[in-house]
């Protein structure tokens, strides 16, 4: 069924908006995430994303057009399906009305309250194209701080990544709705900006929690992204949601808690030197590990458990492998590699003192290179259709504190091995940095997954959909094997391929193997 697109609401203030450029043209396939235009808003001109997928099969607004926040500005369906009855019924073209911030007011205002003059309701953005709800991080500004446009009021947990969320409004920093580790849906009150002064504790709605959030508007348009920066001369004091030992809240600026988390450091167990006991910088730079060890043990006999809040990020791998484990048909087809040339080829490589290559490069490659050669293993199943990709992005499976990201080498089969191992180092670093854009992580068409340099031998990976398949290597082992009618000394290594019963057969996967064995075993080949 078609999906009507409307002209979004890309900032707190926009009413009206007018299309700067297209970036998708009718007819032209559509995936969710792609950039389909430009919106110029009263504040700047931003990337508007789809959320769905599909054919491009109108567009309402020209190049150079304005028009008002949900106006009909595309139609997104089947390819070649009649949208006739949309344009002609002037009803279809209006889905369900975006509130404006007028009847926010009214909302919240609901119960009886008034909304004082000047008051402004901020809610949960949604900084993603796939966030459902948020956490706060770090608020970078507390209750009765001065707030100007384009200040940065909190950091924001999303499923990709951690986000600042900058202010639309000048005022006064009135309410905090969402506290610092608490979760809240999409659009629920995060926080209330007015004069200096201003009584909103008759506000209805005004607190919310992890159990009870209060919706108080809904803008489905994407928040412009931005990268997290944390100005290093940032150290305003905020409530970290971790607790002391004694059952308290801690104090900690962003740049400690940022420390802390490269570190490794629990925040329980460093003493704080700045006001109230606020965990500064110096006290991470400086902190020494107790020499008794931070584990504590119970009395034998004494059940106890410790429960950890799952993350955006967590929530999301549990949702997204579910739904891949339980939709495609997996089925495992497993190789060991003579990994023997591959150790020569890649320490005459590295002998050049200028190039550095892994054995995870050399992977990456080959993989590349036989998905040439076996197009099939490189499809998307989507119900009526099979889609095969002529261009090959490959994601690369990184581990992170918080679970497990993808980033995506993109036409990797035009890449060396040097700007393989250059491309992977510098997303694996973002990555674990929580700076991945999330443009850098989508669009994959196979995933590599590489537990080996953990020491192990054999295991098998889940879809990372919409791929058809995911390569799981493992550690190259030094054994007996037999050459030649003789037993000696052999390094193998053992591959994994995960596959899509629906896209990929049985014998498809076993001939990219093939293939893949050719390339890893004989290194050379890939030069050719």
């Amino acid at each position: 069924m078609a999906e009507i697109i409307t002209m979004p609401r890309l900032s707190d203030t926009m009413e009206e908006g007018t299309v700067a450029n297209w970036l998708k043209k009718v007819g032209d396939k559509v995936k969710e995430g792609d950039i389909l235009a430009e919106i110029e808003t009263d504040k700047a001109t931003m990337e508007f994303e789809s959320f769905h997928e599909g054919t491009l099969l109108h567009i309402g607004l020209k190049e150079g057009e304005t028009a008002k926040v949900d106006s009909l500005l595309a139609i997104i369906g089947k390819e070649g399906e009649d949208i006739s009855g949309l344009l002609g019924d002037p009803a279809k073209k209006e889905p369900a009305q975006v509130k404006e911030p007028a009847q926010v007011k009214e909302e919240v205002a609901s119960a009886g309250n008034t909304l004082p003059e000047g008051v402004q309701i901020i809610t949960m953005p949604r900084l993603s194209d796939t966030m459902e709800e948020g956490t706060v991080a770090s608020w970078l500004k507390k209750e009765g701080d001065q707030v100007n446009e384009g200040d940065i009021l909190a950091e924001i947990e999303t499923d990709k990544a951690t986000m600042e969320f900058e202010s639309f409004y000048n005022g006064t920093l009135l309410k905090i709705g969402i506290k610092e580790g608490e979760s809240a849906k999409v659009d629920a009150l995060l926080a209330i900006i007015g004069p200096a002064g201003t009584d909103v504790s008759g506000v209805s709605g005004v607190s919310t929690s992890k159990s009870q959030k209060a919706e108080v508007t809904k803008m489905e348009a994407p928040v412009a992204k931005v990268e997290k920066v944390i100005p290093p001369t940032v150290e305003s004091t905020i409530t970290a949601p971790a607790s002391s030992s004694s059952g308290g809240r801690l104090f900690v600026s962003p740049l400690a808690k940022k420390l802390a988390e490269e570190k490794g450091i629990s925040l329980a167990q460093v003493k704080g030197s700045g006001e109230n006991g606020r965990i500064v910088k110096k006290d991470i730079e400086n902190f020494q590990p107790s020499t008794g060890g931070a584990q504590t043990y119970i009395p034998v006999g004494e059940e106890s458990f410790e429960e950890m809040t799952n993350s955006q990020m967590r929530k999301t791998i549990a949702k997204r492998l579910g739904e891949s484990k339980f939709t495609a048909p997996h089925y495992y087809l497993t190789i060991e590699l003579d990994m023997d040339n591959a150790i020569a080829s890649r320490n005459a490589i590295n002998s050049d003192p200028e190039v550095k290559i892994s054995f995870n490069d050399m992977v990456v490659k080959a993989c590349a290179m036989a998905l040439r050669k076996h197009p099939r293993v490189n499809s998307q199943w989507e119900g009526d259709v099979t889609r095969i990709a002529k261009h090959i992005h490959l994601g690369v499976a990184v581990a992170v504190e918080d679970g497990l990201v993808v980033p995506v080498l993109k036409f990797a089969d035009h890449m060396t091995f040097s700007q393989i191992g250059t491309a992977v180092k510098e997303l694996a670093g973002k990555a674990r940095n929580k700076k991945l854009k999330p443009e850098e992580m989508q669009g994959s068409t196979f995933t590599v997954s590489n537990l080996g340099m953990f020491g192990i031998k054999e295991f098998t990976s889940i879809i990372n959909q919409p791929n058809s398949a995911i390569l799981s290597v493992g550690a190259i082992i030094q054994k007996p094997v037999v050459k030649n009618g003789a037993i000696a000394i052999g390094n193998t290594m053992t591959v994994t391929l995960a596959c899509d019963h629906r896209t990929v057969d049985g014998a498809t996967g076993a001939q990219f193997l093939q293939t893949l064995r050719n390339y890893i075993e004989n290194p050379v080949t890939m030069f050719v």
